[in-house]
């Protein structure tokens, strides 16, 4: 485990570490007495979304990746639970690296996950990973045999995709490259070849999958010129299905948190599709696209 050190922000002191470059871990805020623990509290609701820290708060995540707010004890309204299931034999639209609105012209700019406080742990993982580190994984965990595929050979012949290359690709080249790989491994791998071949990609692509802790949220950068991400489900061990397990909630908190004095862009939110379990904004809250 990455040593904590003090981030002075909002005009408080927060225990943070670094466990990678693009993840920054909020442990809470610095108790007065130094060898106190965290009190758990609803610090990102009462502190870091107030109005006058929220746009700063939101910079520091578009900047960084990946926020991890631990010991985060909220009940906000807003979170919905995370629906998405997957069986032994058929990968979840969720298992696969995405972003959340991925199918729409839009994407919120930061999609939050989070394991409430709740009697079961949460044993699924949830890896994260930067864009253009996750596409040049998923081209270096390739199989002989999948870079055989008539269609991913037609793509990749002649072309350049060692990690530079990829890291300088622009999205949309990420994104052709990253949905043909991605047919052809479910086309050609049954369900835990598939699982494999993604273990390997976390791997590969230095993701961050560290277990959930109850009271743990997760802001992702989803949509930003920088560092922007991808998340999965990753089930980092055989899928043996019927073990208890943890729910998820989540939300876009940019788009759904809206400022005092705005309104909600009822329109915008459903355009929004959410891959974890392939449904919209609409279909999960079961609120109209505009006040009746």
């Amino acid at each position: 485990m990455s040593a904590s050190s003090i981030l002075d922000f909002a005009g408080r002191r927060w225990r943070v570490r670094r466990p990678k470059p693009f993840v920054l871990v909020i442990e809470g805020l610095e108790p007065e007495a130094a060898d106190a623990a965290i009190a758990p509290s609803d610090y990102l609701h009462e502190i870091l979304l107030q109005p006058e820290w929220r746009e700063p708060f939101f910079q520091l995540a578009d900047a960084t990746g990946l926020v991890v707010c631990l010991n985060l004890d909220s009940r906000h309204p807003s979170y919905r639970d995370v629906r998405g299931r997957s069986s032994k034999g058929r990968l979840s639209q969720g298992e696969y690296y995405h972003h959340d609105g991925c199918s729409g012209p839009t994407k919120p700019r930061f999609v939050e996950i989070r394991c409430p406080y709740q009697p079961q742990t949460r044993s699924i993982a949830t890896a994260v990973a930067p864009h253009h580190a996750v596409v040049s994984a998923m081209v270096l965990a390739l199989s002989a045999e999948l870079k055989a595929a008539p269609a991913l050979q037609a793509l990749m012949q002649g072309r350049d995709l060692s990690p530079a290359a990829v890291q300088a690709m622009s999205y949309e080249a990420l994104d052709q490259l990253q949905g043909q790989i991605t047919r052809t491994v479910r086309r050609k791998l049954d369900a835990e070849g598939a699982r494999a071949y993604f273990r390997e990609v976390d791997r590969l692509a230095d993701a961050y999958f560290e277990p959930w802790q109850l009271g743990e949220s997760r802001i992702i950068a989803n949509a930003n010129a920088g560092v922007t991400m991808q998340h999965r489900r990753a089930y980092q061990a055989l899928h043996a299905g019927g073990v208890a397990n943890g729910h998820l909630v989540k939300r876009w908190p940019n788009e759904e948190l809206p400022l005092p004095g705005q309104a909600l862009d009822t329109a915008l939110l459903a355009s929004f599709c959410s891959e974890e379990d392939g449904s919209c904004w609409r279909a999960e809250t079961g609120k109209p696209l505009a006040p009746a």
